[in-house]
């Protein structure tokens, strides 16, 4: 019974610290993206090199931002081989043209999440991953995500 009662705490104790972290990663998703638009608005040539930089601010751990000008990529500080890609017809291991569905987003809601595959940095496989997307104008949005 004691067993027992030590394994249960820590599996709740586990799935409480993971709960906080994904709460504090979609937290870092907005702040990250809100603090990325209001630099593109002021400077976007220096907001877009800051977003390329893998130590830059717009990352922290896992998550980091993207800007894209409708289904093309501006700036990617972890796969820079994307940027200048029209990346609109892409779909993830699911079939799911995400892409799109941030364009949509962008436009019709201004802000919202997506969710999707996509590969951690460093690995080819896809994991599960939510982005927040955010339009800064007419013309360009940012995203960031965490992995679930």
């Amino acid at each position: 019974m004691r067993k027992f009662a030590i394994f249960t705490l820590v599996a709740l104790l586990g799935l409480w610290m993971t709960g906080t972290a994904i709460a504090g990663d979609k937290e870092e998703c907005v702040a990250k993206c809100e603090a990325a638009a209001k630099v593109m608005k002021d400077d976007l040539t220096g907001a877009l090199c800051e977003i390329n930089k893998k130590d830059g601010k717009f990352v922290k751990g896992s998550v980091y931002v993207f800007a894209m000008r409708g289904g093309v990529m501006v700036a990617h500080p972890m796969k820079p081989a994307l940027i200048g890609r029209d990346l609109s017809a892409l779909k993830d291991k699911d079939g799911k043209e995400f892409f799109k569905e941030f364009i949509t987003v962008a436009k019709d809601k201004g802000s919202g999440w997506v969710d999707y595959q996509w590969p951690k940095p460093g690995e080819k496989d896809p994991s599960p991953k939510s982005s927040y997307i955010l339009k800064v104008d007419d013309n360009f949005y940012v995203g960031a995500g965490y992995y679930k």
